[in-house]
């Protein structure tokens, strides 16, 4: 009995060692093991917490798409109800327009309008447009011809004006112009301009400007009037003369043939008074009869004996010369 005492004893004592051991090393690891209790609560919590909500978004989803449906389904309910009442008003208003066209049509064509006096009066207006049309082309044309006639006789009043100017190119019986040329069958229509105009002489002198140089009369250009008509002299004095005042006064101040070259010979003026002589030779014994002459009274001072204007020399070596109206070199 004592034995097993020993040994109850014995076994006691190393269990409370053994229990005071495991308490020891419990309270060593019971931080550890409550951290890692604690991590895995939490990561269980988390996976259960991660797996309702996946079921919630599931199901919130679901509720979601059926009631993003039903609400798509009302709105385009709602579409196709307008689209058809839009389409319906259309139909509507084309039917009502055809009828309103339909109607209007043949109230117009029965109480308004008629058609064989609309044909008419457009048969009548085609007519008046056809006589208004041939009239503008009658007035074009006429107003072409007065254009084309007031450039010809532009064109002319510019011909004959050269031709004034051009005047000393006259050809000559001793020597041919410049538009006279002898390799020509027949003269230049220059020539024959300058043979039918006759050479006035200018009432003033202005200076040649761009106009001039062109061939175009200038607004200061001389102007070429008809006749020198002298300008008319008051006196009382009598004349014994028989030719009349005028004519006395024309030749007094006539202007000479300002050009350079001779229209005749150089004895041409020999030749008229061996003609004229021979003409008026037989008439010199009736001619002569005593009559008592005075001198001229036209103008004053007294005229006095011609003066000679030009000589017959030979004026080619002088063609850059300037001449005056009494023929001097000036």
């Amino acid at each position: 009995d004592m034995a097993e005492l020993l040994k109850i004893r014995s076994e006691a004592e190393e269990f409370l060692k053994e229990y005071f051991l495991r308490n020891s090393q419990a309270e060593e690891n019971r931080q550890k093991e409550n951290q890692a209790a604690t991590r895995i609560q939490s990561w269980f919590r988390a996976c259960k917490v991660r797996a309702y909500l996946s079921h919630l978004h599931k199901k919130a989803i679901i509720i979601q798409k059926i009631w993003r449906g039903f609400t798509a389904r009302a709105r385009f309910r709602q579409m196709v109800k307008a689209a058809y009442f839009i389409m319906k008003m259309n139909f509507y208003e084309e039917m009502a327009v055809r009828i309103q066209r339909r109607w209007r049509g043949f109230f117009v064509r029965r109480y308004i309008h008629n058609f064989y006096a609309r044909k008419s009066y457009l048969e009548g207006l085609s007519r008046k447009n056809e006589l208004v049309r041939r009239e503008l082309d009658e007035f074009e044309e006429l107003q072409k011809r007065e254009r084309d006639c007031l450039e010809m006789i532009k064109e002319q009043t510019a011909k004959v004006y050269q031709a004034h100017r051009l005047h000393h190119l006259l050809s000559t019986k001793q020597c041919p112009g410049v538009f006279n040329s002898p390799f020509r069958p027949f003269p230049h229509e220059t020539e024959l301009l300058l043979r039918q105009v006759k050479y006035q002489a200018p009432t003033r002198l202005a200076p040649r400007g761009r106009a001039c140089l062109l061939g175009v009369p200038d607004s200061t250009a001389p102007s070429f009037p008809g006749s020198l008509r002298s300008p008319q002299i008051k006196t009382t004095r009598i004349c014994c003369s028989s030719r009349p005042p005028g004519e006395v006064w024309e030749q007094r101040v006539h202007c000479p043939d300002l050009t350079l070259r001779l229209q005749t010979s150089y004895t041409h003026l020999e030749e008229l008074e061996s003609l004229l002589f021979f003409a008026y030779s037989v008439f010199f014994s009736f001619s002569l009869h005593p009559f008592s002459s005075c001198p001229l009274c036209l103008v004053s001072p007294p005229l006095q004996p011609f003066k000679t204007v030009f000589t017959t020399y030979n004026v080619f070596d002088k063609l850059t010369r300037v001449f005056s109206k009494a023929g001097s070199i000036v």
